[in-house]
């Protein structure tokens, strides 16, 4: 074979071989471009990609004219994705500072796998800037370094949050309450109306470069929904100054705890529940377990005198008795093995029904209760609601107690009839006398007026349920007669308000102790209305182990006619133009009075 043609073969063959190169190229370009490129693309996609919570604010809580209680404030949550932390320890000597940290704390935070780990909830903006400038600041001067882009602090994240706001601090504490560390409703109406008030958190995804959120990636997957607003019947005016009348005559008494109710009986709207001690919702130092609860609902007690009205109001309903029938009231009464006494030594009276109740005696009240069999009596405290929830669905509320009639001894039944031997919440106390009020028509009380969406749409609250107890003319009758408990010759004038019809009773019970199972210790109370000839508005004042003074006519009485006063005038209600029908309240004012009309 000649040279030429030898040479012609070798070229030939690297043309072949070239071929066969460039064809293994072109498949593995093929392989790269179009059959792995979705691969490739989608490893970015999720190196790329993050997705997070989209927080949903929280329902705002208002009093009845859309004043705040409880709101939701923007703030921000700083999370971390620990995997981009490549020195934990110095990234935490560097952000602690600014973050309120120790470095051993955040450090911890910063280590591990997690791509989301909240650092700080609920941060105010100016933190989130501050850290913004502090990294910005250590990164300059550490890329300024060789190989210092390795060495660059990367991976902090800021999402949308909210902090719970209290702008009217200690108002109305104990019924708003307040939600724990994980956004939820912890106490008060903030836990037991949790599913109106909490929104529906939402998801988005953002995209994530060199360890910040590339603006304008933010893609929304799910939106946020905002919670329901509530607005309360409370009327902050009047919650104010209950508030401050009560803690006042708590601190006055040296007294465990008191607490203040003001009701429409009509309608059962609440204006006001107020209760000493309290606390303040944005500072944890002042919240403790005792703090948080709600006294007006939670606490249970013996009535005392102001359980009197019920059993005069059951005896004059069955036609046992009426406002002018004389009684014989000794200083003390022995029932069964048992020996009652009225509250001061006096000699034998003859005391009318309205005496026995505007003197407050236990014993004329036993020898009325005396007139209704067991089972009566025990059918009409059921009726004004004893020893069952008022339904105001307030959380915890208690039902109180009242022993089944079958377990009743010979000493249950007197007990009661004076109102002692069964238990109370201040709230079902209130509701008794709104019944008297309201013409003998319970009402269920009701703090909830409506609901706010959050295009500002209010739905009103269902009307409450209504049970008739006594009949309207028993309920005028003892209207009439708890006027004669504010006269002079009453147990509280303090009550009075000029110009006004006041009605009310005292109570100054023993208070049941339950770490020595005894009676140590007293509850004073009083519970009243006005006008008295066509009620508006119920005050309830109860006070806890008074220390020193304890009779409900000096220490609760004062308090009453300061809240109850400016119920009235707030509400323009006014004054009394009716002249006051007097009841005798014993024997010889009787007969002067008939004495009178034969003339």
């Amino acid at each position: 074979m000649s040279e030429r043609a030898a040479f012609q073969r070798r070229i030939y063959a690297l043309i072949v071989l070239a071929g066969f190169i460039f064809s293994i190229f072109s498949i593995r370009l093929i392989d790269v471009q179009a059959v792995q490129a979705s691969g490739f693309a989608q490893r970015a996609s999720n190196e790329m990609w993050n997705s997070s919570i989209l927080l949903a604010p929280r329902g705002t809580i208002t009093d009845v004219n859309g004043l705040e209680l409880a709101r939701s404030v923007a703030a921000i949550n700083i999370v971390v994705d620990q995997t981009m932390i490549t020195d934990p320890m110095t990234t935490a000597a560097i952000a602690a500072p600014v973050l309120g940290l120790s470095t051993s704390e955040l450090s911890s935070l910063l280590t591990g796998s997690k791509r989301y780990q909240i650092i700080l909830k609920q941060a105010a903006p100016a933190i989130w800037a501050n850290l913004n400038t502090t990294l910005d600041s250590y990164n300059k001067k550490i890329m300024a370094q060789r190989g210092g882009v390795s060495k660059r602090i990367v991976g902090f994240f800021s999402e949308r949050s909210y902090i719970r706001d209290y702008p009217t601090g200690r108002l109305a504490a104990s019924l708003v309450g307040i939600i724990n560390d994980a956004g939820v409703g912890a106490s008060g109406l903030e836990s037991s109306m949790e599913t109106t008030l909490a929104g529906k958190n939402g998801r988005y995804d953002y995209a994530n470069g060199a360890g910040t959120i590339i603006p304008g990636s933010q893609q929304t997957l799910t939106d946020a929904k905002p919670g329901k607003g509530i607005q309360l019947t409370i009327d902050r005016d009047i919650q104010w100054v209950a508030q401050n009348a009560i803690s006042q005559a708590v601190k006055s008494a040296k007294a465990a705890s008191g607490t203040v109710v003001v009701m429409n009986p009509k309608t059962g709207e609440i204006l006001a529940q107020a209760s000493a001690p309290n606390f303040d919702p944005s500072n944890k130092k002042s919240i403790s377990l005792t703090s948080l609860r709600n006294p007006a609902v939670q606490d249970v007690y013996e009535p005392g005198s102001t359980g009197k009205i019920i059993t005069i109001a059951s005896a004059i309903e069955e036609g046992k008795t009426t406002p002018e029938t004389v009684w014989t009231i000794p200083y003390s009464l022995k029932v069964g093995v048992a020996k009652f006494h009225d509250a001061e030594h006096h000699a034998t009276q003859r005391l009318t029904t309205a005496g026995v109740l505007a003197q407050s005696s236990n014993v004329g009240a036993i020898q009325i209760g005396q007139q209704l069999s067991h089972s009566n009596l025990y059918n009409y405290l059921a009726k004004f609601g004893i020893g069952q929830s008022t339904g105001s669905h307030l959380p915890g509320e208690s039902a109180g107690l009242l022993p089944r009639v079958d377990s009743w001894s010979d000493t249950t039944a007197p007990t009661i009839a004076f109102g002692q031997g069964y238990s109370v919440t201040a709230l079902q106390a209130t509701s008794v006398f709104a019944t008297i009020a309201n013409d003998g028509v319970r009402v269920t009380p009701n703090v909830i007026a409506g609901y706010v969406d959050s295009s500002g749409s209010f739905t009103a609250s269902k009307p409450q349920q209504t049970l008739r107890v006594v009949s309207a003319e028993t309920a005028q009758e003892m209207r009439l007669m708890m006027e004669s408990v504010v006269s002079e010759q009453g147990t509280a004038p303090a009550a009075a308000i000029a110009g006004y019809r006041i009605a009310g009773k005292t109570g100054t019970a023993q208070r049941a102790d339950a770490t020595c199972h005894c009676y140590r210790g007293y509850t004073s109370s009083f519970i009243g209305f006005a006008p008295a000839d066509q009620p508006k508005y119920v005050v309830s004042v109860v006070i806890q182990n008074p220390q020193g003074q304890h009779f409900g006519g000096v220490i609760a009485a004062p308090v009453f006619k300061t809240v109850m006063s400016f119920v009235l005038q707030s509400k323009h209600v006014p004054p009394t133009n009716t002249n006051k029908v007097v009841y005798a309240l014993n024997e010889a004012g009787l007969n002067k009075q008939q004495q009178k009309k034969k003339a």
